[in-house]
C-alpha cells in the first residue's frame, strides 16, 4: 500500500491525471487528422464550431477567411488539393520521418517506430490512402493511444502500467517526435498557401515545445525546417522483421557477417 501511495503521489507531482491525459490526448488527435490523411467534413466541421475558434484564438491561432468563410464542401476540396501538394506531390515536403531525416522513405526511422507499435500492441489502421508507420498523423496517434491508455491504467488504480506508458511517451518524443516535428512545423508554415495548414503548424510547433518541457525531454532538432532534405546512404536494404534467405548479394553479405 506504501508503494502504490508513492507511485500515486509521484503521478499527481507530475499532473498526470486522467483528465489532463485525455485532454492532451485530444490535441494529439487534433494535429493527427491534418495530417494523416485529408481533411474530411465532419473533421473542418468541428473545428469551425464556434466553441473550437474561440479554444483556438486563446492559442493564437488565427484562422484566415479562407478556412472560416468558405462553404464546408469548397474547404474540404480546396485542402485536398493543398495537402496533395504539400504531401504527396513531388516537390512537396511529406511528413514522413524517415523523409525528413534522411531524404527516403523506409529508413530506420520508419522500421524502428514499426517495432515499438509492434511492441505496444498499436495496430495501424489504413484509412483512405496507405501511409508509412513514420508518418507524423499516425506517430502522433500512437501518443494519443499511449495516454489514453494511461488514463485508464490510472482510474483502475494500475500504477506500474500508468507509469510504464508514461515512460514510453517520454522515450517517443526523445527517439522520434523531438528530433523532427519542430523544424517540420516552421517548414510547413512557411511553404504552405492556405492559413489553415499555417495555422496547424504553429499548433504543432507550440504543443510541441510544450510537451517536450512538460516531459522534460532535451532532444535536438535534427530535422532544422529544411527545404531540401539530402539523400543520406541507404542504411536498410531490406525489412529486419524478416529472415534473410541468402538469395541476393545482400542476404549472402548477411550471411557471411553473421555466421
Amino acid at each position: 500500500m506504501q508503494n502504490q501511495n508513492a507511485a500515486l503521489a509521484e503521478a499527481m507531482e507530475d499532473s498526470q491525471f486522467p483528465l489532463e491525459l485525455r485532454a492532451r490526448a485530444g490535441y494529439y488527435q487534433l494535429l493527427a487528422g491534418a495530417f494523416v490523411e485529408e481533411p474530411g467534413c465532419d473533421y473542418l466541421a468541428a473545428l469551425r464550431a464556434p466553441e473550437a475558434l474561440a479554444a483556438l484564438d486563446e492559442l493564437g491561432l488565427q484562422f484566415d477567411a479562407d478556412f472560416t468563410d468558405v462553404p464546408l464542401d469548397e474547404l474540404q476540396d480546396v485542402l485536398a488539393c493543398e495537402y496533395a501538394t504539400l504531401f504527396t506531390s513531388a516537390g512537396g515536403c511529406p511528413p514522413v520521418e524517415s523523409s525528413r531525416l534522411t531524404g527516403r522513405f523506409q529508413q530506420e526511422p520508419f522500421h524502428e517506430v514499426k517495432a515499438i507499435y509492434q511492441r505496444c500492441g498499436f495496430e495501424l489502421q489504413q484509412g483512405k490512402f496507405a501511409v508509412f508507420e513514420d508518418q507524423l498523423g499516425i506517430e502522433l496517434s500512437f501518443v494519443a493511444a499511449l495516454l489514453e491508455n494511461q488514463a485508464a491504467a490510472l482510474e483502475s488504480g494500475d500504477m506500474a502500467a500508468a507509469k510504464r506508458l508514461g515512460k514510453e511517451v517520454k522515450r517517443f518524443w526523445a527517439t522520434h517526435l523531438g528530433r523532427w516535428v519542430r523544424g517540420y512545423a516552421t517548414l510547413l508554415a512557411r511553404v504552405t498557401e492556405h492559413s489553415f495548414y499555417r495555422e496547424i503548424a504553429r499548433l504543432l510547433q507550440g504543443f510541441a515545445e510544450e510537451e517536450l518541457a512538460l516531459l522534460k525531454v532535451r532532444v535536438d532538432d535534427v530535422d532544422g525546417g529544411r527545404e531540401v532534405v539530402p539523400k543520406s546512404e541507404i542504411q536498410v536494404l531490406f525489412n529486419p522483421d524478416e529472415p534473410v534467405c541468402g538469395g541476393c548479394d545482400h542476404g549472402k553479405e548477411q550471411n557471411r557477417t553473421f555466421a
